[in-house]
């Protein structure tokens, strides 16, 4: 006698997912490998250079500063003082125009379902952070190595410093993403507004040093305040009394929120255009 299937017996049906599990994190690892691969993987090296290249260029600012000068203003280290104030503001420099940079420079790939805007951001924002990172601290190291600083490290002070640093090129970087994709003409008002900052940003000399009211004006500016916390760092005598972290912190939030509103009410028409 042969078996007859019950076809009156429900079928059980197989649940299909919605979506993929950890898509967000699928999406920012891949757009990671794809920078490293597009950008470094071309070149003899690698993504090395990516470190070598601004640690060279860092390091030769801060011997022509060393020679160019009689006495650093604060300790009794030239390159120390300068990279105190050079390696921040350079780190900020580059992650806030990375991060500014993110829809155009991944435009082809946000057409695709799975990645977002903010997926974009996200990758570009890791990576060149673990880079300048890594860049800070072979030259820090290199310096104490080299010479006698006669500074004291304090990890805590220097990493909240760099944090501030990334908070900050965070909410620049986001309201830029926005700016620079929707108006192609503000990367070149905000290149002419930028330049001017190189100088007043308290790298060649310490915010005390300038009379007023030229010192409250300065005080606007919240790379001074980041710059002078990572100097905490290193210099324990300095005191830094005007760094104000809920200035810097206030400042990035806002303009991470306000660019993040932005492009979530304008992506669409960006990627349009």
């Amino acid at each position: 006698m042969t078996n007859v299937p019950d076809t009156n017996r429900p079928r059980r049906l197989r649940p299909v997912r919605s979506g993929r599990r950890f898509a967000t994190a699928r999406a920012v690892a891949a757009l990671i490998l794809r920078e490293m691969s597009v950008t470094y993987g071309r070149s003899p090296g690698g993504y090395i250079w990516a470190v070598l290249e601004p640690a060279a260029g860092i390091g030769l600012l801060v011997l022509v500063f060393s020679v160019a000068f009689e006495a650093p203003p604060m300790g009794s280290n030239f390159a120390m003082f300068y990279a105190t104030g050079m390696i921040p503001f350079l780190a900020y420099s580059g992650l806030s125009a990375k991060l500014a940079q993110s829809l155009n420079y991944s435009r082809a790939l946000l057409s695709y379902p799975s990645v977002t805007y903010v997926d974009a951001m996200i990758a570009r924002f890791i990576l060149n952070l673990m880079t300048e990172l890594l860049v800070a601290y072979i030259l820090f190291f290199g310096i104490l190595t080299i010479w006698d600083t006669g500074t004291v490290v304090e990890i805590d002070r220097i990493a909240m410093g760099f944090l501030m640093m990334a908070s900050l090129a965070i909410g620049i970087g986001t309201m830029n993403c926005f700016l620079v994709s929707l108006f192609p003409v503000w990367q070149v008002v905000w290149g002419i507004f930028n330049r001017p900052l190189f100088i007043i940003s308290c790298i060649f000399f310490t915010f005390e040093s300038i009379p007023e009211p030229y010192r409250s004006y300065l005080w606007y500016n919240p790379l001074v305040h980041v710059v002078g916390y990572v100097r905490t760092g290193f210099y324990s005598s300095y005191d830094a009394s005007y760094v104000s972290m809920a200035y810097v912190f206030g400042l990035s939030l806002f303009l991470t929120v306000a660019g993040l509103v932005f492009l979530r009410r304008y992506h669409r028409d960006i990627l349009n255009f």
